[in-house]
């Protein structure tokens, strides 16, 4: 399995387009019962539009792209299918939430959510609420994902000028440093209390990660290759 490869850049060029998936098209049937099947494992998923990405280019500190609709069913049965389109990826931004003490804020997923169990920055496949006059708007999607999962906003963070794309397989993870003026315990302890206050909470355990330890299994190819690259250049 090919390793990781990790750009990083300035400028995220994400141009939003109408494109026709064949996948999508020739498959609908199977992946209809697919997701059937999905939602029979976890009733709470639902089949919203998401935008997946192709024609990814990296120059000169930049990332261009073009981005298409499709609905969620389609893009599960492609991702657990093994990528058949491999024409396609899925890029999404990640907030790596970053401590004043050193440490990596991570969400381990609910067990209604479809990647349940696993250890992530906050992140999600970007929907039709991250386009921005016909224009994916990443860095809006990462403030919304973390407010969403963390109670967390904006101002209770410093974001960092560069992306670290994370090319793995068929995604490319788009992760930003956002620097918290806490040490890890509060900021763990602040965001458990907000999800205590929420009647389905998307995270169902926060992880302090100060080095990989146990939670490699349970961590993303792409987010266990931009971790560990941190702490190597300290």
């Amino acid at each position: 399995m090919t390793s990781p490869v990790i750009h990083r850049v300035r400028t995220l060029d994400l141009a939003v387009r109408s494109v026709a998936w064949r996948f999508a098209e020739e498959r609908h049937a199977e992946i209809a019962a697919h997701f059937a099947e999905k939602q029979r494992e976890r009733p709470k998923i639902w089949n919203g539009r998401v935008l997946l990405g192709r024609d990814a280019v990296f120059t000169d500190g930049r990332l261009a792209a073009t981005y298409f609709e499709t609905d969620f069913a389609s893009f599960l049965a492609w991702r657990d299918w093994g990528f058949p389109d491999p024409a396609v990826f899925n890029g999404f931004g990640m907030g790596a939430l970053r401590t004043s003490d050193g440490a990596f804020v991570m969400g381990e997923m609910a067990q209604h959510t479809a990647n349940a169990g696993r250890i992530y920055f906050p992140s999600g496949t970007p929907d039709l609420d991250d386009v921005n006059d016909g224009t994916l708007d990443i860095p809006g999607s990462v403030v919304r994902e973390i407010a969403e999962e963390t109670g967390l906003t904006a101002a209770d963070y410093t974001a960092e000028a560069d992306w670290h794309c994370v090319v793995s397989g068929r995604a490319i993870a788009m992760i930003q440093v956002l620097n918290l003026d806490v040490p890890g315990d509060e900021a763990r302890a602040r965001i458990e209390a907000n999800l205590a206050r929420e009647a389905e909470p998307e995270l169902s355990a926060i992880h302090l990660v100060r080095d990989m330890g146990d939670l490699r299994p349970s961590m993303p190819r792409f987010v266990t290759a931009f971790v560990e690259r941190q702490f190597a250049s300290r």
